[in-house]
């Protein structure tokens, strides 16, 4: 009696779930599958935030000798060693966007409203959102590549052996760093922006003097701001570190998938930073 051919197992996802759908599905089971993946990628991800959050909670304090230089590290690296860059594109924005509005807006006469979108379109939209998709790309690429290279060596379960949390010696410094590093700078970015905007309206012969510049910017400002842009900016900072992170530990990788992660991780962090984003515009549109 012929017994029939044994069929291939259904390959496992990333995720850990199993899709059975034929490759040639409809587009129904096509979205179908692509809902899941968003769902189980987004509880990895949460997971993942509360582990870190209950490490850095429960572990605040220990082994300072370890964690703190760890943390500087990182802090220098997502901070001030980028802060040349930051610097340099800040001022190419300032001279082709902020001062090109600032010269539009005086030959319209609506000198008085630039305080208004200064503020705005630099310093609660473009300077934070700027700040940490140029964080993501230098820093945050970087901690999956490590990570992910740590992991497939070994290294991450050869800590485990020795007793230290992965999460608390890896993740943690990582989310600390680049959230005082994208806050840190933001500011600097900001301040340059706003700067070399008045030198090119300055330059074009735009009738309004350095202190009326800064009047109208400081009269436009209010407690708000400062509040929702150290908290925004921290926050891009975290969920930069925490989603390149996730990708490159929470999951057992081969040094070929190191890069197919980045790329997901990439992904994935500019869509949370982009999510966050507009709940704080929503924020600024009731405060207001």
């Amino acid at each position: 009696m012929n017994e029939p051919a044994p069929t291939a197992a259904a390959p496992e996802t990333e995720t850990g779930f199993v899709f059975r759908a034929p490759l040639s599905a409809t587009w129904p089971q096509a979205l179908g599958r692509r809902v899941l993946r968003w769902f189980f990628t987004v509880r990895g991800l949460g997971a993942f935030a509360l582990i870190t959050l209950g490490v850095m909670w429960t572990k605040a304090g220990r082994s300072a000798a370890a964690i703190g230089p760890l943390t500087r590290q990182e802090v220098a690296r997502a901070g001030a060693r980028l802060l040349p860059l930051f610097l340099f594109v800040a001022a190419a924005l300032g001279l082709l966007v902020i001062g090109q509005v600032v010269a539009w807006s005086s030959r319209v006469g609506a000198v008085s409203y630039l305080g208004v979108v200064m503020v705005v379109a630099v310093v609660r939209e473009l300077g934070p959102l700027i700040t940490a998709f140029l964080v993501l790309a230098r820093v945050g690429t970087a901690n999956v590549v490590e990570l992910g290279t740590a992991r497939a060596a070994g290294e991450v379960e050869a800590l485990e052996a020795l007793g230290i949390d992965p999460v608390h010696y890896l993740v943690v410094p990582r989310v600390i760093g680049l959230a005082l590093g994208t806050f840190a700078l933001t500011v600097f970015f900001i301040l340059a922006a706003l700067g070399s905007g008045y030198v090119w309206a300055f330059l074009q012969d735009v009738p309004l003097r350095p202190e009326q510049y800064v009047r109208q910017i400081a009269g436009a400002l209010s407690w708000l701001d400062f509040a929702l842009l150290a908290l925004k900016t921290a926050a891009f900072g975290a969920i930069i570190a925490i989603v390149t992170c996730y990708h490159g530990l929470a999951r057992p990788l081969r040094f070929e998938d190191v890069s197919t992660a980045t790329v997901r991780a990439v992904g994935q962090a500019v869509v949370a930073c982009g999510c966050l984003d507009a709940l704080f515009i929503v924020v600024y549109l009731t405060a207001a």
